[in-house]
């Protein structure tokens, strides 16, 4: 993986061999920075903006410290503002308990970030203080709701080249998520994709409307269950078939339909009684979920019984199903560069021109065989960047109206992400 990411670099610089560098010292002019944060659990008013957050400091070599111009907000800032999975994650924070301070507080939230490399650890070859990064940040670290941030180079990316970094920091995460659940959980891919029956349930959000656009870059049948005033959005990005759950029984619209070779699940709950029905028996057919009960178990009963709960949890649900014929699984959000890497050449696919020309079109998908780079579709205040995977953009705040941002995020029925624009401070 580090040979293929290094070619990759070679590549991007003529050929030339990724230098070794050495520890780069910060100049520690300034020992704080601007960020949001949370100093305990509960609801929108935890949420404080300071100038005093402690500056990032590498303290691995394999660390590069990220200036952050764009973040965006998910659904688990929203659970982790009010302290879901906090045992886990303090368990993964501190696991031999050494550390002088027992606690988490002040925490950052926001788990994406596009923004510059401004300095890098003693290991890292392949990326240089000035490249332009996205990455997804691990939630038992500091997030990106900062003015910077420190990562692990293996969970960085060169950021797609024909995407602004407010566009880009609308994918990492989501898009990470979906990948785990469809490639390295689900086994789908480019080669082994093309003419599959395809479920999405949850389609109209952030991990939906890009694993929508992924699988039907590699060539599947895809259907999207969302509600109705989505359903426009959803054809715009490739469904084939889009579902209305609230016209009627999901579960009897779905059985009309020919059964399914693959199946992702960002809704849970009730879904799951009912949605392994509807995959073809007998055939290599899987079910995926990203709603699991892991953190929950873990805060509830505590790590080793948490643990323990969740093993047999997921054996008895395979066991049960595998005997039915078909593969029930659970994926989990995956921090990977080498995989942003790959979502990165879906994104600037296709793209001939460099030109950042902005049009207003109303057109169907096909508008994408012009190879402009920086198309958009004005559709409900919407802006979609046409290529094989677009990033879906409901709605950008400033900095300075960061709980605004969650308070947007807490009312539902996304359709696409909530972006935070850091280096506007407005």
């Amino acid at each position: 993986m580090l040979a293929r990411r290094a070619l990759q670099w070679a590549a991007r610089r003529g050929g030339q061999r990724p230098p070794v560098r050495g520890l780069r010292g910060s100049p520690r002019a300034r020992s704080a920075m601007p960020s949001w944060v949370i100093d305990r659990y509960g609801r929108n008013e935890v949420l404080r903006f300071t100038r005093d957050m402690v500056f990032p400091v590498i303290q691995y070599p394999n660390e590069v410290i990220v200036k952050v111009h764009a973040a965006s907000l998910n659904p688990i800032d929203l659970s982790m503002r009010s302290g879901y999975g906090a045992t886990a994650l303090n368990m993964k924070r501190d696991p031999l308990k050494i550390k002088s301070m027992d606690t988490e507080f002040p925490l950052t939230l926001g788990r994406d970030a596009s923004g510059v490399i401004m300095e890098c650890g003693l290991s890292v070859s392949y990326f240089k203080p000035g490249d332009e990064v996205w990455a997804a940040i691990p939630p038992w670290k500091q997030g990106t709701l900062s003015e910077f941030v420190v990562a692990s180079a293996n969970e960085v990316s060169f950021k797609p080249k024909c995407l602004s970094h407010v566009e880009a920091a609308s994918l990492p995460y989501v898009g990470l998520t979906a990948w785990s659940a469809i490639n390295k959980v689900g086994g789908l891919n480019q080669s082994n994709c093309s003419g599959k029956r395809v479920l999405i349930l949850g389609a109209s959000g952030g991990v939906g409307t890009f694993a929508v656009q992924l699988v039907k870059a590699w060539g599947a049948h895809v259907t999207a269950v969302c509600s109705h005033d989505a359903g426009t959005l959803m054809r715009k990005l490739g469904a084939d078939d889009v579902i209305d759950y609230k016209s009627g029984s999901l579960e009897q619209q779905l059985k009309t339909l020919p059964s399914f070779d693959f199946i992702l699940d960002n809704v849970g709950g009730s879904t799951e009684k009912w949605a392994l029905d509807l995959l073809k028996k007998w055939s290599g057919a899987t079910y995926v979920t990203l709603v699991t009960p892991f953190l929950i178990n873990v805060d509830r009963l505590g790590v080793a019984d948490g643990m323990l709960q969740t093993g047999v949890t997921i054996g008895s649900k395979t066991v049960k199903h595998l005997l039915k014929g078909v593969h029930y699984r659970w994926a989990f959000f995956m921090p990977s560069g080498p995989s942003l890497d790959e979502i990165a050449q879906l994104v600037d696919s296709g793209k001939q021109s460099t030109c950042p020309t902005e049009r207003a079109i109303t057109g169907s998908r096909s508008a994408k065989q012009d190879k402009c780079a920086c198309w958009y579709l004005q559709q409900k205040g919407l802006n979609i960047f046409f290529s094989d995977i677009q990033p879906v953009i409901e709605q950008v705040f400033p900095f300075s109206e960061v709980p605004k941002a969650f308070q947007k995020l807490e009312e539902g029925h996304a359709r696409g992400k909530t972006v935070i624009d850091v280096v506007n401070k407005k």
